[in-house]
């Protein structure tokens, strides 16, 4: 079958989108990289970022120039969407991360400058990726593009971040409660996974039970997961009557700026604010899924 390959997909208003959110991500990792702007998990985790997001958003230009989304071995309803709102996630993520943690140790000269202009453009790749988001959001007839769908990229999301501030093992493993909240992280986002490769590869109908059914009990047991953890995480870590440090000048590497880390004392609040935010996702999610249930 032969490719037919057409431009008129990049005039229309969502390829000009696209073709700002590979200009800005290419801008972005350009400068960074011109002056080796980056060192350290936060560096290479922005780097990492309009990488990636540069490369999915040309390969979803390609094959929608050839016209190939019939071929794409994902559901084309389903993919598009998700993967902007997670670019969304990740450049709002860099644009935040990488100034607060980067950008703000540097000296004046060339290289900051640099910087600077990455985040200038990781803020303009953010805001393109939430557009697109919002303008297909209204034409897709995919899960992914309803509000539960959306809420499963950013419970994913979510986790991941606070996967990131786990990587110290010393965080959780001195008590058996803390492990207990790792694994509800671990739990949920393997579940929340699950849902969103289930509705990109169209394989909800392989579950032994209706899929609204098995989205209200996965929601569900998630949220009531993230409660226990919600409850947990900040008693054993901020209460001094279960070994955690209430106060953040206890710990003396918080003491001194340290750049492109993040103490130990930070990621614990850090992990506290992102597992509240999570609650509040899987709420939401759980009132949207039995409505859905209900309906059906």
């Amino acid at each position: 079958m032969a490719v037919t390959v057409s431009t008129q997909t990049l005039t229309q208003p969502v390829g000009l989108l696209r073709l700002l959110q590979l200009l800005s991500t290419c801008v972005a990792f350009s400068c960074v990289a011109h002056v080796g702007a980056w060192m350290g998990p936060m560096g290479n985790w922005s780097m990492f970022t309009w990488c990636f997001c540069f490369v999915v958003t040309f390969i979803i230009l390609c094959v929608e120039v050839c016209g190939c989304q019939a071929r794409f071995p994902l559901s084309w309803q389903n993919f598009p969407i998700t993967y902007a709102l997670y670019a969304a996630l990740f450049c709002l993520s860099s644009s935040i991360i990488y100034p607060t943690t980067y950008v703000q140790f540097m000296s004046e000269g060339s290289t900051r400058n640099h910087a600077i202009v990455a985040c200038t453009f990781s803020c303009i790749a953010f805001l393109a990726y939430a557009t697109e988001v919002s303008w297909t959001r209204e034409k897709s007839t995919g899960y992914m593009a309803t509000i539960p769908g959306l809420l499963k990229v950013l419970e994913t999301f979510v986790a991941c971040i606070i996967f990131a501030f786990l990587s110290n093992a010393g965080l959780y493993q001195r008590h058996e409660a803390l492990e207990w909240c790792v694994a509800v992280y671990a739990i949920c986002f393997i579940l929340a996974a699950v849902t969103i490769l289930l509705n990109l590869g169209n394989c909800t109908n392989v579950l032994p039970i209706a899929f609204p059914t098995f989205l209200t009990f996965v929601a569900v047991l998630s949220f009531l997961m993230y409660a226990t953890a919600m409850i947990i995480w900040p008693l054993y870590q901020f209460n001094e009557n279960y070994g955690g440090q209430s106060r953040r000048l206890k710990d003396s590497y918080c003491a001194y700026r340290h750049p492109h880390s993040v103490c130990d004392w930070d990621r614990r609040l850090a992990v506290a604010l992102l597992t509240g935010v999570n609650l509040l996702a899987y709420l939401a999610d759980l009132v949207h899924s039995t409505r859905v249930l209900v309906i059906n």
